[in-house]
């Protein structure tokens, strides 16, 4: 059977206002992971014995930065050693910020250039105004729950909603929540069934990936790629059956089979 895909890392984002983090070294390395840190509201301490969650080693000599992240290390603190990706706990992606949506571009530091341009097209691609949408979105929860009672329902209204051509398709112009709600409908009980001839997930339509990160349960057969599932929803039910299901019941579900 085809292993699942695996993260090499987890990305979290973490609230760092007033809480303490380490930073060693000095030079433009330093400099720059400083700002970053103001940023977020960091509390920057200088001393290597400070009680901290999380420390960044910006030293330009070899072993003095190794000692020093062994030293951090066996006190159980975070640390992300710059320039040395293989001795990092964490690692610091480029950031798109649109306040309160923020898009972290990370490598793994693999590369830290292609992670920066990668930020730099997508700034010229997302809105400037693209956090006004999300504060609407968090405004207009109770509303949401109003309209759409359903937690399965409202999620794919919303989906729907925010597709490429909806009414509130990030990239587009119209932050007009209210007036969506107003108007706003999802079909329910809804059954997608797609045969897929690859077993690359980029091969798919973008109707079918936008069917399969909105389903409540994806039914697929044993020889459906771990990669082509793992573009359904988190806590999507993943449900393996070796012919299609009769009844989708409520929700919306995919059914998914490779061509033979």
């Amino acid at each position: 059977m085809a292993q699942a895909v695996s993260l090499h890392s987890l990305p979290l984002f973490v609230r760092l206002a007033g809480r303490p983090v380490i930073l060693l070294g000095e030079g433009e390395a330093a400099d720059a992971k400083r700002r970053l840190l103001d940023r977020a509201g960091a509390h920057v301490v200088t001393d290597e014995a400070a009680v901290a969650a999380l420390a960044i080693v910006a030293i330009d000599d070899e072993a003095e930065a190794l000692e020093a992240v062994a030293r951090l290390k066996a006190r159980g603190v975070l640390v992300n050693a710059v320039d040395r990706s293989e001795h990092c706990d964490f690692t610091l992606p480029a950031i798109v910020d649109r306040e309160p949506v923020l898009i972290a571009i990370g490598t793994g530091g693999a590369s830290a250039g292609l992670a920066a341009a990668l930020r730099q097209r997508l700034e010229a691609l997302v809105p400037a105004d693209l956090g006004g949408l999300a504060n609407a979105l968090q405004r207009a929860r109770g509303a949401m729950r109003t309209r759409f009672p359903d937690g399965g329902a409202r999620r794919r209204a919303l989906a729907d909603a925010l597709a490429p051509g909806g009414v509130l398709d990030p990239l587009g112009s119209s932050r007009d929540v209210a007036g969506w709600l107003a108007g706003g409908s999802v079909q329910d009980g809804a059954i997608v069934r797609m045969t897929l001839a690859s077993p690359d997930p980029d091969d798919l339509t973008l109707q079918q990936a936008r069917a399969l990160a909105s389903a409540d349960r994806v039914y697929h057969r044993s020889d459906v790629p771990p990669a082509i599932l793992d573009r359904a929803r988190a806590d999507a039910a993943r449900i393996p059956c070796d012919t299609p299901p009769d009844a989708q019941g409520s929700g919306l579900v995919v059914d998914v089979a490779m061509r033979a």
